[in-house]
């Protein structure tokens, strides 16, 4: 692709924040430190978790780089960045997180494939561009438009990515016309982050438990457009110590298709009792769940100050705008993909004081 390499090997990759988790180098696979992850709303470029499939492509020229739009409609063109720029630009604060997130405690129950995430495989961002339903209206597919003259019904998108995954060929990924068409969907070609500037067919589908990798039918399942409520503790580690007395339970809580969060609820008896949490986003801006003034595609950050007893388990669950309520049990969510973990997110605590008598 004009002013477009990609790679074959990794031996041009670019530089990375030495703060990061690394799960996988070839490809780079990473995520920050879940204390540092809520650090602030919006996630730094350097600490947004890196999702690679292959080896990063390089930009050399952007002014000669172009994209097409092809298929199942009435024209096909290439458009340069500077089309795009041409476009009305539109800044949306949303959260993107990986669908292996919190992948590692699904796989404590039973294996599982894929990279092993933590808790800190997303990340919130104001991202800015064109948006889609704009591009798409330059090949004549008119706003809210679910089917193209010639029987198009998804929007492919095709990098230029050499992955192992595709024996060496592009990564993609699709979402329905229906969506892309849509301007209140918010759906952006984004060029910048932070002001700065077929494989879906056999992934990202969940399956019950009873379904392994001698039985599976990639058929019988859609492909994951959405993401359930979901939320995690992010100031102390899984088991961690700590002394008797206050301390802040802090984290993210985010529920997909736009939906608030109405409720983040916190125990430090492993869900005997409960606490509600704080949520905010914005300084000195009150969040409401479906307030106008409410990024509705970011994440909620929350945060409590509890006391907490000895040999505590703290337990966090997020309740949406839509009453929907995180599972207990990461066994009873459990997939061979290990996708969509949004089960509680437990920490078990042991204080010093305990921990300093045992070793006496």
């Amino acid at each position: 692709m004009p002013g477009l390499t990609a790679p074959s090997d990794y031996a041009e990759e670019p530089p990375r924040h030495p703060a990061l988790k690394i799960n996988s180098k070839e490809p780079f696979n990473a995520e920050p430190q879940r204390s540092a992850l809520v650090a602030s709303y919006i996630t730094p470029v350097d600490f947004f978790y890196k999702r690679n499939h292959g080896p990063i492509p390089k930009v050399e020229d952007l002014s000669r780089y172009t994209i097409s739009i092809s298929g199942l409609v009435n024209k096909s063109i290439q458009l340069s960045m500077a089309d795009i720029w041409a476009l009305p630009k539109y800044n949306v604060t949303a959260t993107l997180q990986c669908a292996g997130n919190r992948r590692t405690a699904m796989s404590k129950v039973r294996k599982v494939r894929g990279v092993g995430w933590d808790i800190s495989a997303l990340g919130n961002a104001t991202w800015g561009g064109a948006k889609l339903s704009d591009v798409l209206e330059l090949v004549g597919i008119p706003e809210l438009t679910s089917v193209t003259s010639l029987g198009g019904k998804h929007v492919e998108f095709v990098s230029v990515d050499k992955c192992k995954e595709e024996k060496g060929g592009p990564y993609m990924a699709s979402i329905p016309l229906k969506q892309a068409t849509d301007p209140d969907a918010d759906v952006l070609l984004a060029y910048e982050m932070n002001g700065e500037g077929f494989f879906m067919q056999k992934d990202y589908k969940m399956f019950p438990p009873t379904v392994d990798w001698d039985n599976i039918n990639w058929s019988t399942r859609r492909p994951q457009m959405d993401f359930p409520v979901q939320s995690a503790i992010c100031t102390l580690d899984d088991v961690d110590v700590i002394k008797e007395g206050k301390a802040r339970i802090a984290g993210y809580a985010l529920s997909g298709g736009g939906r608030g969060i109405e409720r983040v609820d916190i125990s430090v008896d492993g869900g005997k009792t409960w606490v509600e949490a704080r949520r905010y986003q914005k300084d000195n801006v009150a969040y409401v769940s479906d307030g106008p003034q409410t990024d509705k595609w970011a994440w909620v950050l929350f945060e409590a100050t509890l006391d907490i007893p000895a040999n505590a388990e703290i337990v966090a669950k997020a309740v949406d705008s839509a009453a929907n309520v995180q599972p207990e049990k990461v066994e009873d969510i459990w997939n061979l993909r290990g996708i969509l973990n949004t089960s509680w997110h437990r920490i078990k605590i042991q204080n010093s004081s305990c921990v300093g008598r045992s070793k006496l």
